[in-house]
Formats: structure tokens, C-alpha cells, sequence
């Protein structure tokens, strides 16, 4: 049984970990009970989810208040935010605009967290350190564009969104799941597609996700890329990232970028792989963060039953009517939402002089 007061400081190291070495002046014990509570009590760490704006949330790490407070976060004209649905590729495309803004150096990527690099914007801590840091700023979000700051779509500030095959990214979520306290745990992997599918899970749908923010293609200050590019072409997808960056790189800088974002070096860098995450957060004895980095991996875990399942539910999904995006926020009608084919241009055009990656969505 843990006391009311414990319980009290456990949510307020959740929310402000930062004042934990404050906690034991005011419930003493905590910082002990805190770490004790993954251990003993591991359901404690994964109830309580919570719905804002049509969106599902874990009350852990999310409120009302925070999702509020980024809806009105004072965008600047040179922030560059990282968005995507998660597990879509947000801490690889970090790390690469971590190492672009230093001109490939890695001091930065080995001696600060990407947490505190490019902070996720919707929750308070992330909040907090978006405030903070120096402009200009990367901020990572996996919010949908229709409760992404107000401010953006007046503003110069440019967005990065990486979208990534459904399926690959529903089997990276449900390993996911496993370690991550504040989910609930996911079951089997039929019954988290059947969520997932549905869009009963954290963050929402996936297709609402990807079709409402692919309705902003065609503005100068949005770049789409797909996880299977970055993986066929990391050079090529790196020069045209700094190109839409306007942050161009010589051959030695964009070849340090090239080797410092692979997956071997995030995956035995501290600073990227997550492994600092306390273990009341991610239960990494079940499983690394960064898993495999691969696409494809579906084909390891679906069965061709589950597969043709998911291509139904797939191509059965309705026009997206409206996501909220403002007017000036692109023209559906002139890009159908939907989930690209390749990665592309601003404009979402693939790159001229090459073939674009061979059907990266998995989808016969």
C-alpha cells in the first residue's frame, strides 16, 4: 500500500522530475518509492489514460494542461520541428538534424540527451525545455496537426515530418508498449492491431495522423520524407534536408552526418538510445528502445491472415474531410491526403534523377 502522500510526490517527480532531489522535504521517502513502485507495482506505472481534442493520452506523462500549453507555444520563424506519428523514425531524423545544425560534429550527440536536443513539445518538462533553449531550436512533437501551436501556421518555422509503412510501425509500437510503463501493456499482438486498427491507442490513428498532416504539402515551410528513404538513401535524403533547411554541408560534414546517424552508432551512443531513461519509465530489461531500425519487420510477426486484414482496414479509410488545418495550410483537393508512395520534395514531388524507393508502405 503506498500513502497518499507518496503517491502525491511520485506525480509530481512525473511531472517536474527536476525537483527530485527537493521531494524528500516534502514526502520523505520518495525518491525510493518512486523507483520502487516500477518494481513492485509495475500497473501503478501504465493506468489512466485520457482523452483531449479526440486524442487518446497517458495521464502519466500528458494533462490537459500540457496539450493546452503547447497549442498556444509561442512558435519562433526559425524553430524546426520533428513531427511524426510515433515510432515513425522521430529520435533517427533528431539525431540527423542534431548532427546537420552542427555541421556533423557529434560532441553535441554524445553530450546531450536528445530529449534535451529536440524536446517533445506536449509535455510539460518538454515544454519547459523548448522555452529554454537556444534559437534556433528543434522541437520533436507526435501531435496531430490539428493540436500543433496555433502560431505555426503564420509563421516561417519549418516542419519535418517522417511517415513510415503502418505495419512496421505497428509492430515497433507493440515492443514499444512492452517497455514503456506509462502505456498499458499491449496483450497480444492481434488484439493491439485490432486497437491500433482502430485507433485505440496513444496519439490516435495512425491514418488521421499521416492524411492530416500530408494535407500541408505544397506550403514552402513543410518537408515530408518516408523512414524507407532515409534507409535507401540517408546521403541523398541528408542534402535535401539541408537543402530545405537552407544549411548546406561540405562532402566532409555531410559524410560525418551520414556515419554519425546510423543505426550502430545511435544504438551505442547514451546520449540517443535511451538507456539513461530511469527505469520506472522504460522497463529496457524487456527490450532495447532502439529495436532493429529496419523496415519490413512486420513480415517477422504478421500472419498473412493479420497482413490482408490490415490492407482491407487499410484502403477502406474515408477522404479526410477536415483536420483543422487552416485555410492557408494547403490544398486537399490539389493533394489528396493519403500515405505517399516515396518520399519527396517540399512540394512533395519525388527528387528528379532517381526512382523513387519501390513502394515503402508494404501495400500490394
Amino acid at each position: 500500500q503506498l500513502s497518499q502522500a507518496c503517491l502525491r510526490g511520485i506525480q509530481v517527480y512525473l511531472r517536474c522530475p527536476q525537483v527530485c532531489p527537493h521531494l524528500s522535504q516534502v514526502y520523505p521517502g520518495v525518491p525510493r518509492c518512486v523507483s520502487g513502485v516500477s518494481l513492485l507495482c509495475p500497473q501503478v506505472m501504465s493506468h489512466g489514460y485520457f482523452q483531449h481534442g479526440g486524442v487518446t493520452f497517458p495521464g502519466l506523462l500528458y494533462s490537459p494542461r500540457s496539450l493546452e500549453a503547447a497549442r498556444e507555444f509561442p512558435v519562433e520563424d526559425d524553430d524546426v520541428f520533428n513531427v511524426t506519428y510515433q515510432k515513425s523514425g522521430t529520435v533517427w531524423m533528431l539525431e540527423i538534424l542534431s548532427l546537420i545544425r552542427q555541421d556533423g560534429d557529434p560532441r553535441w550527440c554524445r553530450s546531450v540527451p536528445n530529449w534535451d536536443r529536440g524536446p517533445w513539445l506536449e509535455t510539460l518538462l518538454g515544454l519547459r525545455r523548448a522555452r529554454a533553449n537556444a534559437r534556433p531550436r528543434i522541437i520533436s512533437s507526435h501531435l496531430p496537426v490539428h493540436m500543433f501551436p496555433k502560431s505555426f501556421f503564420g509563421s516561417k518555422a519549418k516542419v519535418i515530418y517522417t511517415v513510415r509503412d503502418p505495419k512496421d510501425v505497428l509492430v515497433s509500437l507493440f515492443h514499444f508498449a512492452r517497455i514503456f510503463r506509462p502505456y498499458r501493456d499491449p496483450g497480444s499482438l492481434g488484439d493491439f492491431m485490432d486497437k491500433f486498427l482502430q485507433g485505440d491507442v496513444p496519439f490516435g490513428s495512425w491514418f488521421q495522423h499521416v492524411r492530416g498532416w500530408l494535407q500541408l504539402r505544397g506550403r514552402e515551410n513543410f518537408f515530408w520524407i518516408s523512414y524507407e528513404e532515409l534507409q535507401q538513401d540517408l546521403r541523398g535524403s541528408v542534402q535535401r534536408l539541408c537543402s530545405f533547411l537552407c544549411h548546406p554541408l561540405s562532402p566532409a560534414a555531410l559524410d560525418a552526418v551520414v556515419t554519425n546517424a546510423s543505426f550502430a552508432a545511435m544504438s551505442h551512443n547514451p546520449m540517443s538510445n535511451f538507456s539513461l531513461s530511469p527505469g520506472f519509465i522504460l522497463d529496457q530489461n524487456r527490450g532495447p528502445f532502439l529495436r532493429k531500425g529496419i523496415s519490413g519487420d512486420w513480415r517477422n510477426h504478421l500472419s498473412p491472415e493479420q497482413s490482408r486484414r490490415f490492407d482491407l482496414v487499410y484502403r477502406e479509410q474515408p477522404p479526410k474531410k477536415s483536420s483543422g488545418v487552416p485555410k492557408n495550410g494547403g490544398d486537399p483537393k490539389k493533394n489528396p491526403p493519403g500515405t505517399p508512395k516515396s518520399g519527396g520534395d517540399p512540394q512533395g514531388n519525388p527528387k528528379k534523377g532517381r526512382d523513387p524507393p519501390k513502394n515503402p508502405s508494404g501495400f500490394t
